[in-house]
């Protein structure tokens, strides 16, 4: 699905929403399911030619108690499509708050996808997605998507197991944090992903020039590894860079007030023989704001 062109994607999605639109009044709720599960299919195969996914809450800093609603968008530069709540779609969904960690549940088709009652404290919401399969259209792609990662070391793999060029596959994970404040105290910390970010402070607890975050990869630190930052101003302009973590996956991230932030990781390895899939990724996501 990777070589669906923008004018398609767009009609695809419409056309699903105006089906669900058009049937709302008279749908019996199978066939809303039905409908809904189709529009986040659509979506979902854009994910293999859009780059990250991340959670974006619409407020950053709520009291204590007040709803917290999160979208769940995919895309690239912080701009992308509002996916919708859809059960298939997901491993784990989860709020820890206050020494806790409990299940997230939504309706079929809730947009935004996260809508819980933040908990005293910092609030971190995590997704977890099932594994997806992408083939695509053209080497060049690929080779984008291996250079714009730095994954290049994954050109003589490919070469070395006499892989063709054409038809590239690969299976995708998403490992996804936000954080959200609602008043002093808590922290962030492991939760077992196979790949997350771990946020060493509390961007909404004190003035800082720099987020520190720790990056793991299965329970361990990932040394020397690439960052992407996205920050998008009040005005919605967005700017990118790129960090590096240090011998014990950490990482000073310059950040700026009145900012939001995505940090982006990709693990790149070969997929197991028995899902006939050539290459398997796992993107580790992070979104907070700066006051």
């Amino acid at each position: 699905m990777a070589g669906i062109t923008s004018w398609a994607r767009a009609g695809a999605i419409t056309d699903a929403r105006r089906a669900i639109d058009k049937s709302a009044a008279k749908i019996t709720l199978p066939l809303m399911k039905t409908l809904i599960s189709a529009l986040f299919l659509v979506c979902s195969a854009i994910s293999g030619s859009a780059h990250e996914l991340w959670l974006e809450a619409e407020e950053w800093q709520v009291s204590a108690g007040a709803p917290m609603r999160l979208h769940m968008r995919n895309g690239e530069k912080l701009k992308g499509l509002d996916l919708a709540w859809f059960e298939n779609r997901i491993d784990r969904l989860e709020q820890i708050a206050g020494g806790e960690v409990v299940p997230i549940q939504g309706r079929m088709g809730d947009v935004p996808a996260v809508q819980v009652n933040a908990v005293a404290g910092l609030n971190v919401v995590l997704y977890q997605s099932p594994p997806s399969k992408l083939t695509y259209d053209s080497w060049a792609k690929f080779e984008n998507f291996l250079n714009h990662k730095d994954l290049a070391w994954a050109f003589e793999v490919h070469a070395a197991r006499g892989w063709a060029q054409d038809g590239v596959t690969e299976l995708y994970t998403r490992h996804v944090k936000a954080l959200v404040s609602a008043g002093v105290g808590g922290a962030d910390g492991p939760t077992g992903m196979e790949t997350e970010f771990v946020a060493l402070a509390d961007p909404y607890g004190r003035a800082m020039a720099a987020m520190p975050v720790q990056l793991f990869y299965q329970g361990k630190p990932r040394a020397d590894a690439q960052i992407e930052v996205f920050a998008r101003d009040g005005a919605g302009e967005v700017t990118v860079s790129l960090a590096r973590t240090d011998a014990e996956g950490r990482a000073d991230i310059p950040v700026t007030a009145g900012h939001m932030y995505l940090l982006d990781a990709v693990v790149l390895r070969e997929a197991p023989p028995e899902s006939g899939v050539q290459w398997e990724s796992l993107w580790a996501a992070l979104t907070f704001a700066v006051p």
